[in-house]
């Protein structure tokens, strides 16, 4: 659990920061050919996220902040797929930059389940290590 934890933190942080750059680029104009890597990273990172989640439950992370994780999955893509007709002309700046603080807030939530699963987990080697001790001074 350990690995998969680390590893899915690295890749909402490094993906995240890549998908950043290629909303702008998107954004400013001129690279609306970059769309479909942008979603398809998008969906890696929701994709780490709902892992995330998944093994927050079993790590016993807070119920709350799991059903956000997952639930938040849902959010991202829904937003993501639907901007376009949302708002359409002047005013349309304004789905771009929720756009934004949804998926930083998925990045944000990854790594939010990330630190508490390895906290969950190095409260049980902690717990596990003061028991043994405790049977050995038995």
């Amino acid at each position: 659990m350990k690995t998969a934890t680390t590893v899915l933190k690295w890749w909402a942080r490094v993906v995240g920061a890549i998908m950043i750059v290629l909303g702008l680029l998107i954004w400013t104009g001129g690279f609306d050919q970059i769309i479909p890597v942008h979603m398809l990273l998008g969906i890696t990172i929701v994709l780490a996220l709902w892992t995330l989640a998944a093994l927050g439950a079993v790590a016993r992370v807070q119920p709350g902040l799991v059903a956000l994780g997952f639930a938040w999955g849902l959010v991202v893509p829904m937003l993501g797929v639907t901007q376009t007709r949302l708002l359409p002309g002047s005013a349309h700046w304004v789905i771009q930059v929720l756009h934004l603080l949804v998926g930083l807030v998925a990045i944000g939530l990854a790594g939010m389940l990330a630190r508490r699963i390895e906290r969950s987990r190095s409260m049980d080697l902690a717990a596990g290590t003061a028991s043994a001790v405790g049977e050995a001074l038995r």
